[in-house]
């Protein structure tokens, strides 16, 4: 009988995933499948947790659902509580939704928002600068902001066109022969100026980036002071920094949040997929202080609401996840096994004549293909390598997640992938993700002739 749903691929019908524990899932034909992506570096704690289970059914028990026009709950309280204090109370508010695509939505409303609740409105401020190749979301407002190629094309007439793009930190392929750290930061800084002076300086909202890049270019980090640069940039024209943590933030970089290890803290900051992981639909933002008073000192109201804002299961999953990350001293695990992630894929594809770069943080990993390592020639997009590599992965006899992303150098050519193992993950799980990657890539690129 076929299936009824409306799969990602119309002519395939994936396998049932029929259980999970740890860090593997059960599919429907036996196959013991080792996550090591979390999904889409969703499932930070692993499959089954039986306190993070037994917390949402609790909230079950008291109250599954009331409408945020007309009541809170306690569970929306706590978490918010926890998440601000995580910030020092720099970042005041917390605004809860399902989605990273609505995160961000709600992040660029707010954005707008903020400049019409001054006490001198700045109703002329309508864009946003993002970066290339960014990914920032499906909905059409997020995907306006992003600037992948691929996932843009067939919605472009659809798409607004107040987002302008700029260079993205990319030092694989962005730095200059013998150029510093400094002297690209100084260039990408530079770059960014002259696109807020191009658009009209006073007529930009803010500036949106992910501190790690994630699907759009395989977990690429900015080199150091990158950020505060480009802070500086955006408070010398007064636009917001909004930081992108949906995939890179609550603990996959090894701080809960990205922005710690650079100590640029933004205006607003969206958070996602290992905020909950995986255990409820649920993201956020959170809110820098300045706005938080802009706002109650204007209308007080944010024009902009869900039926599902601030769910309480939802939240009850993302405390119970936010809980067990403190309570069981993880990030200290993905600071140590990312560390040793990082020594096993170099030592495994460090002088791999098709391995360009090997990048990341924490346990957020990524590997750029090459057709050939002194150009960085990247294969043609019709080789479709990380999709053959995600898909062989997926064959009982490797059963392991590999996250294959196309788009790498401009939105079109180029291939990643992206490993991303739960918090959990033990030494010897980390070798057996590695040695399967490498069989997977072996026998792909046998069957291309390479």
């Amino acid at each position: 009988m076929p299936s009824a749903v409306l799969h990602r691929d119309t002519r395939s019908i994936p396998k049932k995933a029929v259980g999970g524990k740890g860090i593997y899932l059960t599919l429907e034909d036996g196959t013991r499948f080792l996550d090591s992506t979390g999904g889409a570096a969703v499932s930070c704690l692993g499959h089954g947790n039986e306190k993070i289970n037994q917390m949402i059914k609790d909230q079950i028990d008291q109250l599954s659902y009331c409408h945020s026009a007309f009541f809170g709950t306690q569970v929306s309280e706590d978490l918010a509580r926890l998440l601000t204090e995580s910030t020092g109370g720099k970042l005041s508010k917390l605004f809860v939704v399902s989605s990273g695509s609505e995160a961000v939505e709600a992040a660029l409303k707010l954005a707008r928002q903020y400049f019409l609740e001054l006490p001198t409105p700045e109703p002329q401020r309508t864009r946003f600068i993002a970066r290339l190749p960014s990914y920032h979301g499906t909905t059409l407002g997020a995907l306006g902001a992003g600037g992948h190629v691929l996932r843009r094309q067939p919605f472009e007439p659809l798409l607004a066109q107040n987002t302008s793009h700029v260079s993205p930190c990319y030092a694989y392929r962005g730095k200059k022969e013998g150029e510093s750290d400094a002297d690209y930061v100084t260039r990408l800084a530079a770059e960014l100026d002259a696109e807020f002076q191009r658009v009209g300086s006073d007529s930009v909202c803010a500036f949106i980036a992910e501190p790690v890049v994630g699907a759009a270019l395989g977990c690429v980090p900015a080199v150091p002071g990158y950020f505060a640069a480009i802070k500086a940039v955006c408070e010398k024209y007064g636009a917001l920094l909004i930081l992108d943590e949906i995939m890179s933030g609550m603990g996959r970089c090894g701080t809960l949040h990205a922005w710690e290890q650079e100590n640029v803290v933004p205006d607003i900051q969206t958070i996602g997929k290992g905020l909950g992981g995986g255990y409820a639909p649920v993201s956020g933002i959170l809110i820098g202080d300045s706005i938080v008073q802009t706002m109650d000192k204007g209308t007080g109201v944010f024009r902009h609401g869900q039926t599902y804002q601030g769910h309480p299961i939802s939240c009850a999953a993302a405390l119970a996840v936010q809980k067990t990350i403190q309570e069981d001293s993880l990030l200290e695990n993905v600071q140590t096994m990312g560390s040793y992630l990082e020594s096993q894929l170099r030592r495994q594809f460090e002088d791999h004549p098709y391995v360009g770069d090997i990048r990341g943080k924490g346990l957020f990993w990524g590997m750029e293909f090459v057709k050939d390592k002194t150009t960085k020639e990247p294969f043609d997009p019709q080789t479709r390598l990380s999709f053959l590599i995600q898909e062989k992965g997926l064959q009982p006899e490797y059963a392991v997640s590999l996250y294959g992303c196309p788009g790498t150098v401009d939105g079109i050519r180029g291939d990643h992938v992206v490993l991303a193992p739960p918090y959990i993950v033990s030494k010897d799980e980390i070798d057996i993700i590695v040695e399967v990657t490498a069989r997977v890539l072996a026998d792909v690129l046998a069957e291309l002739e390479l």
